[in-house]
């Protein structure tokens, strides 16, 4: 029995690729540098990939819905989702310490500021 014998027939079937969602982000900056939080709801640590090329920062995911190999689907418009986002980052930002971790789908990158470009007192001497 196919879709429309089925009564469940699409309005519209195309097998061409699906464009990566792009996740909402926060960026926070402070002394210290920039920190990027980012949702990717349902990305475990497995499924997360983040890579610097020169001064641009790319965070790519992808979900798996957790299907059973036994089960074989009528219908499926969607099987995993996948997430990409990228970012220019500033030559103050020191890309070789980045810090990241993911907790309950929300991803935190932390970027410090290189040694020279962080703010510094300078002292004065009275003579």
């Amino acid at each position: 029995m196919d879709m429309k014998q089925r009564g469940l027939e699409p309005e519209a079937t195309s097998q061409r690729a699906v464009a990566p969602l792009v996740p909402p982000v926060d960026i926070i900056e402070d002394g210290d540098g920039i920190t990027v939080r980012a949702d990717l709801p349902g990305v475990s640590r497995e499924g997360l990939s983040i890579g610097v090329d020169g001064d641009t920062l790319t965070v790519e995911a992808s979900v798996s819905l957790g299907e059973s190999a036994n089960v074989q689907p009528v219908y499926a418009e969607v099987r995993t989702a996948q997430y990409k986002r990228s970012f220019v980052l500033s030559r103050d930002l020191d890309t070789g310490k980045i810090n990241a971790s993911i907790r309950n789908g929300v991803l935190t990158l932390q970027v410090p500021k290189r040694e020279q470009a962080k703010p510094r007192r300078i002292e004065v001497k009275a003579e």
